[in-house]
């Protein structure tokens, strides 16, 4: 019987043995597909191109971006779980990867069991709270007592439901007991546009997206979720310090690929990203764009991963946000 049992175990194992020996010496041969699972034009369009530019000449090979939105980020998510897992197409968005889980009850994907982590490429300096023009509070604590004494007046947006968008703004929310309803978007850009056109009146947003409109006066700022200011915009204070005691808020970025990859392309992306990311002119690039790089293991990646994802889900059950 233990002969029998011995002989069963092979058999299961030969696809995985199989797979593992697959892996090819020469790779990347052709170009990598990264998708970002939101419209053009947001963080993860940035970084991708940014580290595509970077390594290409070492990998021998270009990454090209992907730009599939939807669903808060799912529609893109989902089809590179879907992807055979060949090394030649990447997943590249943010920690809404751990709150998507968290706000929706039918995924097409297991964010953890159906993905292999490649490398916390970075972390957000922080998110601007930002404002429509129409918004006449001038900092945090008159945004505060307005939205107190007038629960429900103020509306925000989000790059969709469960996006670190919603999570940012939510979070805030909780923290500061007051109630604002969720406009959800396909991607940054379109919630951008409302709020410069006053349809909406507040959104948390990717620094390097609404810095230009902020130095431009089509939004106003009123502070920074990071734990330190951005030297970008160095009068912006952070939310702390704005007088909502002990709020920070740091969305983070990164890639993976699809589970079954190879490990030896696993190691070769995290690497190279890894290298590049050491660079001093890629690190001034990333600070100026409001990130913080990292690099990190596919293995802390993976805890990270699986860490953000708990303390979501206690922010949704703290806020009676459900599943939908």
């Amino acid at each position: 019987m233990r002969q029998v049992h011995f002989l069963i175990a092979c058999i299961c194992a030969m696809p995985l043995l199989a797979g593992a020996q697959t892996a090819d010496k020469d790779y990347p041969k052709h170009p990598i597909k990264m998708v970002v699972p939101y419209v053009a034009g947001g963080p993860m369009d940035y970084i991708g191109r940014t580290l595509g530019n970077k390594i290409a000449a070492t990998l021998g090979q270009n990454f090209v971006i992907d730009n599939r939105a939807g669903a808060g980020g799912a529609i893109g998510s989902g089809y590179v779980a879907k992807s055979a897992p060949d090394g030649y197409t990447i997943l590249n968005t943010s920690s809404s990867h751990a709150s998507l889980p968290v706000v929706s009850k039918s995924l097409p994907y297991d964010p953890i069991s159906e993905f292999v982590p490649i490398t916390l490429v970075a972390n957000s300096a922080g998110f601007l709270m930002a404002v429509s023009t129409k918004v006449t509070a001038t900092n945090v604590q008159e945004f505060i007592k307005d939205a107190k004494a007038n629960p429900g007046k103020y509306n925000y947006g989000s790059a969709g439901v469960g996006n670190v968008m919603h999570f940012a703004a939510e979070f805030f929310s909780a923290s500061a007991d007051i109630k604002m309803t969720h406009v959800p978007y396909k991607g940054v850009g379109e919630a951008m546009n409302d709020l410069i056109a006053g349809r909406i009146d507040v959104c948390f947003g990717p620094a390097t997206a609404l810095a230009p409109m902020v130095k431009s006066g089509r939004i106003k700022v009123l502070a920074i979720t990071g734990q330190s200011r951005w030297p970008v915009l160095p009068n912006v204070p952070t939310v702390d310090e704005a007088g909502l005691k002990g709020f920070f808020y740091t969305p983070w970025y990164g890639f993976w690929f699809p589970a079954g990859t190879p490990n030896e392309y696993v190691k070769r992306i995290r690497n190279e990203v890894a290298k590049a990311l050491d660079d001093p002119e890629i690190k001034r690039s990333f600070s100026d764009q409001g990130f913080v790089t990292v690099g990190s293991t596919p293995e802390q990646f993976d805890k990270i991963i699986r860490e953000e994802i708990d303390r979501n889900k206690i922010l949704a059950a703290k806020i009676n946000l459900a599943p939908q």
